[in-house]
């Protein structure tokens, strides 16, 4: 097994800058966020004897290996829960000079319409309060309450301003496709604020995750879940959200890249036969694609280098993929083949360009 991620240097193949589209915060406890959160809402938690969203849980279950690396985690278990560990064990490692932080605390997970905007608000502040005042290099995902796109856009208008905000997080499951106009406030508040819809991992929904029904194993959701990228992803190019949105941006995260020619190929081959129902979209989806869209490079799944270089010369484009360590998380990506496979003109734009331009940095 290769491993991408020593734990204290970088490839010796690079020694350009670094931008890592994808570190994470981790919540340690619920009280760590209770000082942000409103009184109320402080005082129900205690009432209810709540203890948080189950949302992590089930996106990152304590203990899997794909969870953490195993020498990022901590004694207690946890991992990703202070700025001190991030600069120690990426940062300064890897001389990088911005870092996209994302926290997915499972907001969505939350059901109660009034409590999942105020856990989403104290998320928010104290990421601001925690993580951005303590190091410059990081700027971030604001989370929001996915089901409810009106108090949704509220709260991007609320934090969406600061400066160390780019990006919003859309957890990847959800009840409906996000390509859907129920989510229009949603995409008008971030076209506002000029900010990046980041698709991301996790999300949680009344239905079974997978499009079939539910899986017996935890690996088993884990492989499909790359069917939910595509659906959502799909969604939005189809239903137009970047004709009626047209400074729009996405970035898919933790979502992998290698199935992006293929998912292409098919949506271009199906516009060709079917594209009078979509009198909006007036050129290949996948051209679509490669001006709204870009894509993390973690997980990587790569094959051998030969392989990798043709899905690379297949993607048709030197700017649509982003380097992320995905820290904590473990993939066992191998990024010194990456780097070999693409040509020396996307080396830079791989590693920081491409993510400078994106997240206007």
């Amino acid at each position: 097994m290769t491993t991408v991620l020593p734990q204290a240097t970088r490839p010796s193949s690079w020694t350009g800058a670094v931008i890592d589209c994808d570190v994470h915060a981790n919540v340690p406890t619920l009280d760590a966020i209770l000082p942000y959160l409103d009184p109320v809402w402080q005082e129900a938690t205690r009432e209810r004897g709540w203890h948080g969203p189950t949302g992590p849980a089930l996106s990152y279950p304590p203990g899997a290996p794909t969870t953490a690396r195993p020498e990022w985690i901590q004694a207690d278990g946890t991992s990703a829960t202070r700025v001190e560990l991030l600069q120690h064990q990426v940062l300064e490692p890897w001389r990088t000079e911005k870092a996209v932080l994302n926290c997915y605390y499972g907001v969505d997970s939350l059901r109660h319409p009034d409590w999942a905007p105020a856990l989403a608000r104290a998320v928010n502040d104290w990421m601001v309060a925690e993580w951005f005042a303590a190091d410059e290099r990081l700027v971030g995902s604001l989370v929001i309450p996915a089901r409810d796109p009106q108090a949704a856009a509220a709260e991007i208008d609320r934090v969406g301003g600061h400066p160390q905000f780019k990006q919003v997080m859309l957890p990847v499951r959800s009840e409906r496709l996000y390509g859907q106009r129920y989510f229009h406030p949603i995409y008008e508040a971030a076209a506002r604020h000029d900010l990046v819809l980041g698709l991301h991992w996790g999300g949680t929904t009344e239905d079974a995750p997978s499009p079939t029904g539910y899986a017996g194993h935890f690996a088993e959701e884990y492989a499909v879940e790359t069917q939910l990228y595509l659906a959502q992803l799909t969604s939005v190019v189809f239903e137009g959200v970047f004709q009626k949105f047209p400074t729009l941006r996405f970035a898919v995260l933790e979502g992998g890249f290698t199935w992006v020619p293929t998912w292409g190929w098919s949506m271009n081959k199906k516009w060709k036969g079917l594209r009078r129902d979509f009198p909006w979209l007036d050129r290949l989806p996948l051209d679509v694609v490669r001006d709204h869209i870009r894509f993390s490079v973690a997980p990587s799944d790569l094959g051998s280098v030969a392989q990798t270089r043709t899905i690379v010369e297949w993607l048709g484009s030197e700017d649509i993929l982003m380097f992320a360590t995905d820290y904590p998380h473990r993939h066992d990506d191998d990024l010194e083949k990456l780097l070999e496979a693409v040509p020396d003109t996307m080396r830079p734009k791989l590693m920081a360009e491409s993510a400078r331009q994106w997240y206007r940095l």
